[in-house]
């Protein structure tokens, strides 16, 4: 009979997500579900009512309001779908299009920031920490 030692134990088998990777993997995809949600609203109170948000006047990547609505509303629904995927157990295909979109949500809130600032800034800051959370948790087995 021959005894493992840890090293050779830990050589044959995955790395097992420790403390806060697990934790933050999960609340990467409740973060995920609930911004594509607020992102699917704001995009159709912007559509539904063009007055709702801040008029922006000189501004290098400007776009109307209802051009900022369809893009809240396509990419809240993206954002519900993968967050919704991440939640349900071990989806491998949710995690690269989660990391893709969560970076897409942050240069998305970047060029928002002059229509609503404080959101923008939250919405900023929830992606940076998907996209962290995500990415620490990164095993072989779930690409």
């Amino acid at each position: 009979m021959t005894r493992t030692t840890p090293s050779d134990a830990s050589a044959h088998t995955p790395l097992e997500p420790r403390g806060w990777a697990v934790g933050g993997t999960l609340f990467a995809g409740v973060m995920l579900l609930v911004e594509g949600i607020l992102g699917a609203l704001e995009g159709i109170a912007a559509l539904a009512k063009d007055d709702v948000y801040a008029r922006v006047g000189d501004y290098v990547y400007k776009f109307n309001l209802t051009a900022w609505g369809w893009i809240h509303l396509v990419l809240g629904v993206l954002l519900a779908v993968v967050g919704w995927g991440l939640l349900s157990g071990p989806r491998p295909w949710a995690r690269v299009p989660a990391l893709m979109l969560a970076s897409l949500s942050l240069v998305a809130h970047f060029l928002y920031l002059p229509y609503q600032p404080w959101w923008a800034l939250i919405g900023i800051a929830l992606s940076v920490f998907v996209i962290a959370a995500l990415a620490s948790d990164w095993r072989p087995e779930t690409r």
